[in-house]
């Protein structure tokens, strides 16, 4: 594994440790300023709408946990499982796409509920 992609796997478990702790600040900091975001629910909003619509008002998790990560160039792909605080857990994919240091795009996938 070259730098830059030990670089982007850290990145995103960077991404996911400040959701988990309710950063909104340091995701900011990851995100370029053209930023996508897509999910069953939402088709690339931008990053205004991402904030507003994706960011719990309350801290909505109680673990993320990466099972799978791998980058190749550009992109990354991650498979998590998530605990909400209610007890409900689930496992989605999401491809991320980076320009430079940053996060571009995110792409989300839903898994099935645990």
């Amino acid at each position: 594994m070259n730098a830059m992609d030990s670089s982007r796997k850290q990145i995103v478990r960077d991404l996911y440790a400040a959701y988990l702790d309710d950063r909104k600040d340091i995701v900011g900091a990851m995100l370029t300023e053209d930023f996508t975001f897509s999910s069953p629910r939402d088709d690339h909003i931008d990053r205004a709408a991402y904030f507003e619509r994706c960011w719990p008002k309350e801290p909505f998790f109680r673990g993320i946990e990466i099972e799978f990560l791998a980058v190749d160039g550009d992109e990354a792909v991650v498979r998590y499982r998530a605990e909400k605080r209610d007890g409900a857990s689930f496992v989605n994919m999401e491809s991320l796409r980076f320009h430079g240091e940053k996060i571009a795009s995110v792409e989300v996938y839903f898994g099935r509920n645990l």
